[in-house]
C-alpha cells in the first residue's frame, strides 16, 4: 500500500497577524528544532558543505570540537521556521540574521534538539514591518545570538 498526501494549494484558514494588533514583547510562539546525523549528511549534500567536523567524529574531536556538529546554516535556518509559520508566509520575512556562539553537537544515535521562542522586538508602522527576536538554545545555552527576522505585514 502506498500512501498519499495532497497539497491543497487554497490560502491558509489560519489567520495572519496583522502589524496595528502587535507590541512591542508579544510572544509568537515557541518550537523545537531536532536535529540528527541523516539530516546533517541530507544538508551537506544540499548546501555542498561536506566539512568533516559536520560528518567524521574522530576529526570533530581531533579539532577540539565536542564531537559532530550541525551546520550552523542548517541551524539558523531551521530556526526561522517559527517565524515563517506565525507569519503565514516565508515571503513576508524580508532580513533575517544571526551571530553563530556555540555549536550544537549532533549524537551519533539520537537527536539534537534546539529549542526556539520569539517575540516582538520592535514595530516599524511607517515600513509596515514588526522586528521578531529568536532566543535559540541547545541544553540550556545559547546557540545563536542577536537572532533577528524582520517580517512585513499588513495593517
Amino acid at each position: 500500500m502506498t500512501a498519499r498526501t495532497e497539497q491543497s494549494h487554497e490560502p491558509s484558514a489560519v489567520a495572519r497577524p496583522r502589524l496595528g494588533a502587535l507590541a512591542v514583547g508579544d510572544q509568537i510562539g515557541t518550537r523545537t528544532v531536532e536535529l540528527d546525523r541523516s539530516r546533517l549528511v541530507r544538508y551537506a549534500g544540499a548546501s555542498g558543505d561536506f566539512n568533516r567536523i559536520h560528518w567524521d567524529q574522530e576529526f570533530a574531536e581531533g579539532v577540539g570540537l565536542p564531537g559532530v556538529i550541525a551546520h550552523g546554516m542548517l541551524t539558523m535556518g531551521s530556526v526561522v521556521g517559527l517565524v515563517t509559520e506565525w507569519a503565514g508566509d516565508p515571503g513576508a520575512v524580508v532580513d533575517y540574521t544571526t551571530r553563530f556562539s556555540r555549536p550544537v553537537p549532533v549524537p551519533a544515535d539520537g537527536v539534537a534538539t534546539v529549542e526556539v521562542s520569539g517575540k516582538i522586538g520592535a514595530i516599524d508602522v511607517e515600513a509596515g514591518t514588526t522586528r521578531v527576536d529568536l532566543t535559540v538554545t541547545f541544553e540550556g545555552a545559547k546557540v545563536l545570538m542577536k537572532t533577528q527576522a524582520v517580517v512585513r505585514l499588513d495593517g
